[in-house]
């Protein structure tokens, strides 16, 4: 018998206390509990917020997003 795994956002002590502060995307997937895929198609049918460019190869969102779709869950 395998265990179940909790589809529910993980608790949002892991995100830094500043809403306006960036995290990477490995970080979003530790608190919002969905595949890098999943998170992907989210962002691109406007169900998850959109990422902000910092460079040419670098995206991150912005942590007051994150919390306010952890709220929605």
């Amino acid at each position: 018998m395998s265990p179940k795994v909790s589809k529910q956002p993980r608790p949002s002590m892991a995100l830094p206390e500043d809403d306006a502060a960036f995290i990477r995307l490995p970080d979003v997937l530790r608190v919002f509990p969905v595949g890098e895929s999943s998170w992907h198609r989210g962002v691109k049918s406007g169900r998850y917020p959109k990422p902000v460019k910092l460079g040419p190869r670098t995206s991150a969102w912005r942590v007051g997003e994150i919390r306010d779709l952890l709220e929605t869950f």
